[in-house]
């Protein structure tokens, strides 16, 4: 898998916020033709060492519509950057970058525990990774960053629309009846509605879709059990 270059990673606050700012107008919320014979799509999630700087990254590949594991990798590694919210992706984004390194199957589209263009720069963890992967892909927070949005249904599939400075940036979407909605938003080569109906039809049963679900719980059992 081919990953880009746009900037280093060792930097401060202020130069993170700037590349984000550098990085956003990159991003496209058209639809990828990759959508269209959509076979493989990943998942990605990080752990942490609580009281340490150990940090796991793993992705999964899934086939696609059957939810199959197709491929799963994991890597450990030191994180150097702190946390501060709205800059997740510089803490996040290298160890993932080596999980991704290490597929053979490069999926068609990804899904990111976390946010896509619902951010103050309008670059959250999901876009970020989809620029530098060159993939389609989307975000889906357990939590809303920014934005304003109207009451969901409580139906599976009942979704409102998450505005954020004028804009429509994301949704608010019942995966699951009367169970808490999740906030999905675009990454890149991604349109808002497309998002809503990918992270949809990946949900099996539980309120993450899959491959977002099979990551979390992958980098998990690696940082607790090693493997």
């Amino acid at each position: 898998m081919h990953i880009r270059t746009f900037h280093e990673w060792d930097v401060g606050a202020s130069r993170a916020m700037e590349i984000q700012e550098m990085l956003r107008p990159r991003i496209s919320l058209r639809d990828s033709a990759n959508l269209k014979r959509l076979r493989w799509i990943g998942g990605a999630d990080v752990s942490y060492v609580r009281g340490e700087d150990t940090i796991y990254g793993a992705v999964v590949v899934l086939s696609f519509p059957d939810l199959r594991i197709e491929e799963q990798k994991w890597v450990k590694g030191r994180v150097s950057f702190p946390y501060i919210p709205g800059l997740l992706s510089f803490r996040e984004a290298p160890i993932l970058l080596k999980a991704f390194s290490l597929l053979d199957q490069t999926p068609d589209v990804v899904i990111f525990d976390g946010q896509g263009t619902a951010h103050p720069r309008g670059l959250g963890l999901a876009s970020h990774m989809g620029l530098l992967l060159g993939l389609p892909s989307v975000g889906c927070a357990k939590t809303r960053f920014v934005g304003d949005y109207r009451e969901v249904g409580r139906e599976k599939g009942s979704f409102n629309w998450l505005e954020f400075g004028g804009k429509r940036v994301g949704t608010v979407v019942r995966t699951r009846a009367n169970v808490k909605p999740v906030f999905v938003s675009p990454g890149h080569r991604v349109s808002l509605r497309t998002a809503r109906r990918l992270v949809l039809a990946t949900c099996r049963g539980y309120r993450l879709p899959e491959p977002i679900r099979l990551a979390h719980q992958l980098v998990n059992r690696v940082r607790l059990h090693g493997r």
